[in-house]
């Protein structure tokens, strides 16, 4: 069964695309947690960064430039947050790694 990154992906769903690739899609997620908060998304699927390997090293490193590449195409220059969620605990909710790029408002620390 496909994920729903992999639906937004084959455009089975609709989502508002900031930004695409081949390696990638960059969407506007559909929950903010902050005034601009974007997913990164791999086209291939990784279920979640901890079960990531040596082969996805480059694809992890384009998803950090390319949310770094959309970050200042926003004007993000205040400064943003990167995250990855991990399993359950760790708020992932859809197994498909995705990074999210969050900015726009000063963010607090400790974030959860």
């Amino acid at each position: 069964m496909s994920t729903l990154f992999e639906k937004i992906i084959a455009r089975e769903i609709p989502a508002k695309i900031e930004h695409e690739d081949d390696l990638c899609i960059v969407i506007h997620d559909i929950d903010p947690q902050a005034p601009t908060h974007l997913l990164v998304i791999p086209k291939q699927v990784v279920p979640r960064i901890g079960e990531a390997t040596e082969a996805e090293q480059s694809l992890l490193g384009h998803l950090l430039l390319t949310a770094a590449k959309v970050a200042q195409s926003l004007h993000l220059s205040g400064g943003y947050r990167v995250v990855v969620n991990n399993g359950p605990d760790g708020g992932e909710t859809v197994p498909h790694l995705h990074v999210h790029v969050l900015g726009g408002r000063a963010l607090t620390w400790p974030p959860g």
